[in-house]
């Protein structure tokens, strides 16, 4: 029969990413944990780690174990500090994966009204375009924009109904005119991702469910989102970008909505963690404000 603190103890040295510090972490030798995971191991019949000097790795069978019973283990973990506490309040670290750019259009500010709402939880960010992997990296939850590849870990898409919309300046409508069709912007100066021809091609979806497109000359180009954003943003044409990257610049007014009957498809992000079942208080939490404050309104909306 199985220990079940021997399992317990399996979940916290994966979850620290070593023996070392899940050793430092519950008080007790390293040797002593590496020991009971051995033990834990004999009567699975299986190996669950892969150790070396500088890393543990799971194995499959180890992946697909901890997938089993992380959830079980911080569930129990959680009920305990509950009952403790007499509280439901989220509580403990969690570690974020987001890409590089994150923070260019999620608000600091609202980092801190989460905090100060939820003063039991810590946040560290692991700002990255890597994929992490959230077993070694120790990852609690992951945002990955993009269609989602990796099935080793359980992921959600946020964000469905993002798509890419076509942005100007109000300053640039002013001066040339806003274009009353799609074949109109042939005559307009447009921001677009860079390309040796100076052309771009712009693939929409129309209200009927139609595919359209049109050539543009980009006078501005550029390989980042960003640029183009802040491209659109000084005048200098008319953008195609995802709502995501977009949307405060639209409230404020600094953007304005362009022909936005035609939306592009766009992937949206991806919510990642590592265990199929009943998420810590923390990361439910945070999760949940990523979805709000990232959920973009409708371009027509915001005319």
């Amino acid at each position: 029969m199985l220990d079940l603190n021997d399992i317990a103890l399996f979940v916290r040295v994966v979850r620290h990413g070593s023996f070392a510090e899940a050793a430092r972490q519950l008080g007790v030798p390293p040797n002593t944990l590496s020991r009971r995971v051995q033990t834990l191991e004999a009567r699975l019949g299986t190996r669950l780690l892969q150790r070396t000097t500088r890393k543990l790795t799971l194995t499959h069978a180890g992946l697909a174990f901890h997938e089993r019973c992380a959830a079980a283990v911080e569930g129990l973990t959680e009920a305990g500090q509950e009952l403790m506490t007499g509280s439901q309040e989220p509580s403990g670290l969690v570690r974020v994966a987001v890409p590089a750019d994150f923070f260019d259009f999620f608000q600091m500010k609202w980092v801190a009204e989460f905090l100060a709402a939820h003063p039991r939880v810590r946040l560290d960010f692991v700002l990255s375009d890597a994929k992490a992997d959230l077993i070694a990296e120790r990852i609690d939850v992951a945002f990955r924009n993009g269609p989602l590849q990796d099935s080793s870990y359980v992921g959600r898409q946020l964000l469905a109904a993002s798509s890419d919309c076509m942005v100007s300046s109000p300053a640039y409508l002013a001066t040339r005119g806003v274009p009353g069709a799609l074949q109109d912007l042939a005559n307009h100066d447009c921001v677009a991702f860079s390309h040796a021809s100076g052309y771009a091609t712009w693939r929409f979806l129309n209200r009927d469910g139609n595919d359209e497109e049109v050539q543009v000359a980009a006078r501005f180009s550029g390989n980042t989102a960003q640029a183009l954003r802040r491209a659109a943003m000084a005048g200098l044409g008319i953008a195609l970008l995802p709502q995501l990257i977009v949307r405060q610049d639209l409230e404020a007014g600094l953007l304005v909505p362009v022909l936005p009957q035609y939306q592009r498809k766009g992937y949206g992000m991806h919510v990642l963690y590592p265990s199929r079942r009943h998420l810590p208080l923390a990361v439910s939490a945070f999760i949940d404000l990523v979805v709000e404050k990232l959920t973009p309104p409708s371009p027509q909306s915001l005319q």
